[in-house]
């Protein structure tokens, strides 16, 4: 894992939270981001915690209540920034994204629109 990432140190932290079964923020931002986080090639733990969108705002409602939904949303936003920036470092792409959703669309139904975007993109990429 790349230190230097954005939101990287938090994280980081919630590898370890999540490790040592401790219910920290960081560990329920983790737990949120976990789909994405295993695609990138992140090692987490088998066990997650449920609901760990609703629990995370629980968290911050106790220490903060009239705050939560703005902290709740800047910590998502970290969350995002992370795995766009993992995903950059890592060369994948929107047109990478986009053919691993419509394969796995595909299984359950025909995406014809879905194609003539990937057919009609210049440059998918969102990395700088």
């Amino acid at each position: 894992m790349n230190s230097a990432l954005p939101g990287a140190e938090l994280i980081e932290a919630g590898l370890i939270d999540l490790r040592e079964q401790r219910e920290t923020v960081a560990a329920l931002l983790v737990a949120i981001g976990a789909p994405r986080l295993r695609r990138l090639g992140i090692e987490l733990p088998t066990t997650l915690p449920e609901n760990p969108e609703h629990r995370l705002y629980e968290l911050l409602s106790k220490d903060e209540p009239d705050s939560a939904h703005s902290r709740y949303n800047a910590f998502i936003r970290r969350l995002v920034s992370y795995e766009r920036a993992a995903e950059c470092e890592q060369g994948i792409t929107l047109r990478d994204k986009l053919e691993e959703f419509l394969s796995s669309d595909s299984k359950t139904s025909s995406n014809s629109s879905g194609m003539a975007i990937l057919q009609t993109t210049d440059n998918p990429s969102l990395c700088p």
